[in-house]
């Protein structure tokens, strides 16, 4: 029933609200679209790339995500950098506000203990969560991914009332370091790692 569910959201919503709304002349294409998205989410996500794979240009393939973004199916994630040379903002990262709905794009329902890509989900669940919760309670509060050209990186970055949080998503029990090359950048900020144990702890309120 539940995965019934899902495909008629994404059938009756997805595919014909949203490209109703939009006046899309090309449905097949906004389809293929939402399955690549789906498939890099917690990746920075190249237009050009999306364009040649879709064979569309990237202003086309902008303008798609720009639909999605109004119909609140996906939302993006910006780099964060006070220190342009280092940092990687060019691309963002984009998430889907509804994880159940990204996983029937891909076809792919499977419970936790039976997918390889539970990072992903976990990742996209858990920010989604937090930004949720900020706008709730503090109607304010900005979210970034940080990324640097040498490879440091952190899933999450909160910015809110003059403060920086870093935090880590972690599916596992994998441990996660902050990165030093963060605290060299932004000595004062805070991080935490957020998993399934900590998810209330991290998720209703910033890192301790």
């Amino acid at each position: 029933m539940k995965r019934d569910y899902l495909q008629e959201i994404v059938s009756g919503y997805l595919y014909k609200d949203v490209l109703e709304t939009g006046a899309v002349r090309n449905s097949d294409k906004l389809r293929q679209l939402l399955r690549l998205l789906a498939y890099q989410v917690g990746r920075q996500v190249s237009l050009t790339e999306l364009g040649t794979q879709l064979q569309m240009s990237k202003n086309t393939v902008a303008s798609y995500i720009d639909l999605l973004e109004k119909s609140f199916v996906v939302f993006r994630l910006k780099g964060y950098s006070r220190n342009l040379r280092k940092e990687v903002t060019r691309q963002d990262k984009i998430y889907f506000w509804d994880v159940g709905i990204r996983n029937a794009l891909i076809q792919d329902l499977r419970l936790p203990q039976h997918r390889n890509d539970m990072g992903q989900v976990w990742e996209n669940f858990a920010i989604v969560e937090r930004l949720k919760y900020l706008r709730y309670v503090y109607g304010a509060g900005n979210l970034y991914f940080w990324r640097t050209h040498t490879g440091a990186e952190l899933d999450l970055v909160e910015e809110r009332d003059g403060e920086l949080i870093g935090y880590e998503c972690k599916w596992g029990r994998t441990r996660a370091r902050s990165p030093g090359a963060f605290f060299e950048a932004y000595p004062q900020a805070r991080f935490a790692v957020i998993t399934p144990e900590t998810f209330v702890e991290h998720l209703a309120r910033p890192a301790a």
